[in-house]
Parts: C-alpha cells; sequence; structure tokens
C-alpha cells in the first residue's frame, strides 16, 4: 500500500513551509545542513543520533521559534531557551520511546501509516489527499517517501506507547472535586495603587544621565540592518503562456467529484439537559422528565430560542440554543440522525447523546446538490491556469537557480537574461525600512537568515517565488550618548518616579503591618475589586498574575501579603477583604469536563515520570561540545 502511495507521487517541486511536517522534524529530523558536520553527535543504548538527525531537528525548532516570536527571535533569546539542548533532548526521549515500544512487542501496521499520512491536512488539496502534492513537500525536505513513512510509523508507535503506559491512569470524583473547588473559588481584596506617571517636579542632572547611560548603554543599542537584492517570479506573468483545454477541464472535474457537491445540512436549535452517560437510570429518567416538561411548553406556544436561553445547559444557551448550520457528520449520531430526519420547523421528542438528553427545532433543511461541470467550467479554468502559471514560475526560478554558482552577484548575472533584480535597502529584523514585499515576515526571516552574499533557495512566498541575496549587512552599535539623551533622560525620570512609588507603597504596607487600622487617609485610598477567581482578570487591575496568586494565599488571620506587587499600572499593596467558595451544585454540570481534564494531565505526568525512569536506567553518551 505504501509502495503504491509512492508510485503515484511525481517529482514537481515546489518551496512550502509546512507546520505538520516541521513538527514532526523537531522528533524526527533528517536530511542535510551546512554547519554542524559531525557525525555522530550521541548514544542512546549504543544505538546512534547523527549529526543530519540533530541539525534538521534544531533547525525545525527554530523554524517554530520564528513562527512564534517573529522578529523578536534574536541571539539572546535562542540561548535563553537552550534550543540546541531542546532539540537533542527530543531526539534522545524519541529513540528511547521507540526502543521501549520495541521490547513490548508493540506494532504499526501499513494500514495505520497509510491512513495517518493521506489524512494529513498538509498532503491535501480540497480535502483529499494528493499524492503529487506529498512528493513534492518530501522533495522540499530532502525526504523520500521510506524515509517520512519510516517516521511517520515511529510517531504512531510511540503514540500507541503512550497510550499503554497511561491506559491505568484514573480521575476520582473526589480529585475532580477537589480541583474544582481550588479553581473556582474566588477572593475579594483591596488596593491601593501607586502610579509613577502622578509623581511631579523629576528633575534629571546631565551626570545622572550620563552615568544612567553608562549602565544601560545595551539597551540603546541599534538593530542590525542588512540590504538585500532579490529576484521575484511573478505567476501571474506567465498566464499568458498557459492554455487549459476542455479535456484537462473535464478530467479535472471527473477527478475532484467531491469538490462539487454540496452535502445536505440542516440549521437548527437545540435545549440540553445534561446528563452523564454513565449516569444511574434514576438521573436519567430525571432529566427526561425536564427535557419533557420544556417540550410541553413548546407545544403550548411559548419561543423555542427563550426557552434555550432559559433552560438549556449547553453552551449555546446564550444564543438561544443555536447551533448554526452542520453537516450529518458534523454531529454525535443519535442527535445527527434524528435532525437530519426532521422537516423545517419541527421539533424532535427528547433525544439521548452522551452530554444528555436534547430537543432539537430544525429551522432550515439544505438539500444536497452537485455542481455541472458546465457551472463549474470556469471555476476550474481559472484553479488550472493559476496551477500551470505557478508551476512555470517554479520551473524559471529553479532553471535560475541551477545556473547560480556560490559567490555570483544576482545583479551580474541576470544582466543577460532579462531579469528584473530589485533592492530592498537597508531594514531591520522588525521591517523597518522594508518596503514593497508582500510577505513581510517570511522575506524577514529568510533575508536574515543568510550569510553576507549568499544566494538563497527559491522562497514560497504568497506572491510568488523568490530568490534573495544579502548584499551588506550592518551590525547593531552602540550610539553616542547625545543621539539618545532625550530618550535617555525620558527613561531616566521614569525609573526615579517608580522608586518613588515603590517607595512610598512600602511605606504603606509597613504602616499596616505595625498598626492595622492606622492612618484614616491611606484607610480611604483603598479600593475594592469586588470578587474575581483564580487567573481571572483583577476589576480594576487586569491580568496581573503575581498579584492574583498572592491574594488567594492570604486569609483572614494573615490578609497582608508580604511585599508590594508592581503591576501594568504601577505598585499595589493589596489586603484581604474575603473570601468564598464555589456553588456546590455547579460541580456537577462541570465534573465530566474537569475529569477529563485532569485525567490528560495525569495522563501526561504519569507517562513524563516513566520516561525519566528509562532515561536514569539508559546508557546515554553526547559528543562532547554538541550543547553549548
Amino acid at each position: 500500500m505504501l509502495g503504491l502511495m509512492r508510485k503515484h507521487a511525481t517529482s514537481w517541486l515546489i518551496k512550502i513551509v509546512l507546520g505538520a511536517i516541521v513538527i514532526v522534524f523537531v522528533f524526527w529530523g533528517v536530511g542535510s545542513f551546512r554547519s554542524r558536520k559531525a557525525s555522530l553527535i550521541a548514544s542512546v543504548n549504543g544505538e546512534a543520533i547523527g549529526a543530519e538527525a540533530y541539525n534538521q531537528a534544531y533547525n525545525a525548532m527554530m523554524e517554530q521559534m520564528r513562527q512564534r516570536f517573529g522578529n523578536n527571535l534574536n541571539e539572546d533569546m535562542v540561548k535563553m531557551l537552550h534550543l540546541d539542548k531542546q532539540a537533542l533532548d527530543q531526539l534522545i526521549d524519541q529513540k528511547l520511546m521507540v526502543q521501549e515500544a520495541d521490547k513490548l512487542k508493540l506494532r504499526v501496521t501499513d494500514e495505520e501509516t497509510v491512513d495517518s499520512i493521506t489524512s494529513m491536512r498538509a498532503f491535501q488539496t480540497d480535502g483529499r489527499f494528493d499524492p503529487r502534492l506529498y512528493q513534492r513537500v518530501l522533495d522540499y525536505n530532502r525526504l523520500t517517501p521510506e524515509g517520512f513513512e519510516k517516521m511517520q510509523r515511529n510517531s504512531l508507535l510511540t503514540s500507541k506507547l503512550r497510550a499503554y503506559i497511561s491506559s491505568n491512569v484514573q480521575v476520582s470524583d473526589g480529585e475532580a472535586l477537589t480541583y474544582y473547588q481550588w479553581q473556582k473559588a474566588a477572593v475579594d481584596i483591596e488596593y491601593v495603587l501607586f502610579a509613577p506617571d502622578t509623581y511631579a517636579g523629576v528633575e534629571t542632572s546631565p551626570e545622572e544621565i550620563e552615568a544612567y547611560f553608562d549602565k544601560h548603554k545595551s539597551t540603546y543599542k541599534t538593530d542590525p540592518m542588512i540590504d538585500v537584492q532579490y529576484l521575484r517570479f511573478d505567476p501571474d506573468q506567465y498566464k499568458d503562456s498557459v492554455t487549459v483545454t476542455d479535456e484537462e477541464i473535464g478530467e479535472y472535474y471527473n477527478a475532484n467529484r467531491s469538490e462539487f457537491e454540496t452535502p445536505k445540512t440542516v440549521e437548527a436549535r437545540h435545549i440540553l439537559i445534561k446528563v452523564a452517560a454513565d449516569a444511574p437510570e434514576e438521573a436519567v429518567e430525571k432529566a427526561r422528565a425536564r427535557a419533557v416538561e420544556i417540550l410541553d411548553m413548546v407545544k403550548a406556544g411559548k419561543d423555542f430560542a427563550e426557552l434555550a436561553a432559559q433552560y438549556s445547559e449547553g453552551p449555546s444557551k446564550n444564543n438561544g440554543g443555536y447551533l448554526g448550520t452542520f453537516k450529518k457528520e458534523d454531529m454525535v449520531a443519535p442527535f445527527a440522525e434524528k435532525a437530519f430526519s426532521m422537516q423545517a420547523g419541527e421539533v424532535s421528542e427528547p433525544v439521548r447523546t452522551r452530554f444528555g438528553w436534547h430537543l432539537i427545532k430544525v429551522e432550515k433543511v439544505n438539500e444536497a446538490s452537485t455542481q455541472s461541470l458546465q457551472e463549474a467550467k470556469g471555476r476550474i479554468r481559472d484553479k488550472l491556469l493559476g496551477e500551470k502559471a505557478k508551476a512555470l514560475a517554479y520551473d524559471a526560478a529553479e532553471s535560475f537557480y541551477d545556473q547560480t554558482l556560490e559567490g555570483d552577484n544576482l545583479a551580474e548575472t541576470t544582466r543577460e537574461t532579462g531579469l528584473k533584480v530589485i533592492k530592498t535597502g537597508r531594514f531591520s529584523r522588525k521591517g523597518d525600512g522594508l518596503e514593497g514585499v508582500a510577505d513581510r515576515t517570511k522575506f524577514i526571516n529568510a533575508a536574515f537568515g543568510l550569510e553576507p552574499d549568499q544566494i538563497s533557495e527559491i522562497q514560497d512566498f504568497s506572491d510568488g517565488y523568490y530568490i534573495l541575496q544579502v548584499t551588506e549587512t550592518v551590525p547593531g552599535k552602540i550610539p553616542e550618548l547625545e543621539a539618545v539623551k532625550a530618550q535617555v533622560a525620558a527613561d531616566l525620570k521614569k525609573e526615579k518616579q517608580g522608586a518613588m512609588a515603590e517607595a512610598d507603597a512600602e511605606k504603606l504596607l509597613a504602616a499596616l503591618k505595625n498598626e492595622p487600622g492606622g492612618d484614616t487617609a491611606a484607610q480611604a485610598a483603598f479600593k475594592s475589586t469586588g470578587f474575581f477567581e483564580r487567573d481571572a482578570s483583577i476589576p480594576g487591575m487586569g491580568y496581573e498574575n503575581d498579584i492574583s496568586n498572592a491574594a488567594f494565599m492570604l486569609t483572614q488571620n494573615n490578609p497582608l501579603p508580604e511585599k508590594v506587587f508592581k503591576g501594568a499600572k504601577g505598585f499595589y499593596v493589596i489586603r484581604l477583604k474575603n473570601r468564598k467558595l464555589p456553588d456546590a451544585a455547579g460541580f456537577d454540570k462541570e465534573k465530566d469536563d474537569i475529569k477529563t481534564s485532569l485525567l490528560r494531565r495525569k495522563q501526561s505526568r504519569v507517562f513524563n515520570e516513566w520516561l525519566a525512569y528509562v532515561k536514569e536506567n539508559s546508557e546515554i553518551s553526547i559528543k562532547e561540545g554538541v550543547i553549548e
């Protein structure tokens, strides 16, 4: 079956940045890279981890960090995150997991591997597995189908291992209740804010400004800049060279029939009366009786949406039970079977699912339909035209790239080709100075990943294929004081104001501890937040995690914290006013969700503890110098 999948895959190359594949590479890195050329970097119970695997895993992790942090990612952040250690640790963990799965005789079949790969959205076009896209992605990442299939098989194997190790983990009702009471507890605190910007008349002398600058010079270091020249191969410019025949349109239509089929859909509302799937019969009947009572109200002429808003226990109650328009497979089987057997305007008898009892009202039925070839002809023609033009653009980019040599200058290389080289002018990682580029983030990341004069590989951006070359690099530098004097003076003033605010806050906290009821003016300055839950926004303050965590540690006997807190608006003195436990009745509604969440955490913890034990009892050696 795997061979059949490869048989129908072509070698048409394309540049694709693919999140799903990046994640796989972090765990199963293969390929090559121009640096870190040592052949062996680690050994796990006698099995080697090679440099190519490590380099690919490291660079995949770097790509993830670039996508997460964008232009804010710099060398200091990379060092702080210890990406080199993270990449190697993940490879070691994966090697250990495969070894342990083998000991347990866990296996993955060809059918399981095929199903997992063909269901990946990264390899699908219009919701269906695309063998050509599959091969193009592998080609770009220098992978063979055999190599990737082995990686995927290993990934599925470790998933089975995780399930096996954590299969006996359970969460009791008592654990769920304890968590519910902890998570849903609420406190009401009082606070006084000392805002730095309210301290007027703060002066800064030339000597202080100079001293502050000397102490914080690195803060004012300019961003590194680069100058880039590039070629853009725009697919739109190749459309005049492309033709699409009626035969091709017909072939596409016949091969992709599902693309032109609109399945039957239903627009509906529902009222849910919750009852657990494993609830005793008495509870099930009690919930059903409640649903029947509400149904009687509907039959008596009450508005279904208003009843849903009042009685439904599902998340859609705030929208009058409105579920929108959905396909049959979008809903659980009993619900879907009933909804798709009804006519518009009908209201069902109570329907049981694992969530509880539902009353369903169908608002509208949209019957299935199929667009004819004639109706779809224009859309297909445009799509094939775009694909062919994009292929020609890539071929042109590839043809040019294959003629370049290391050390070539793009401007000189293109003189006899008629291609237009575009120059950016200097710009920073933040994009300052970069104009005329549609996909700025990808462009910046690609450019700053190049060495001076290095010609990039073909880059697939949203408006075509690009080949880049860095022509100049300007390192960041610390400016002269005069150039940033106004900013330094403002920063120094802000620091002084902050110190004054913090000192006054600490003075008040000390006074309250010595004499809790003293200082009438200070007592009057306190404001109450009202009750708020853990991890929620604090009324009047916003999201302040340190203050929230401290507030839930306070008691009636010890209502004051040990210190003042620095928040977004300034320095806070807080004290406990009141606390309350959550309503016990709410636990029944949330118990199932809480148990599911706790189970996942517990399974993850158990597995990680098991893996740590395996790691501790394994023979692992790492080549000196791999981890900085």
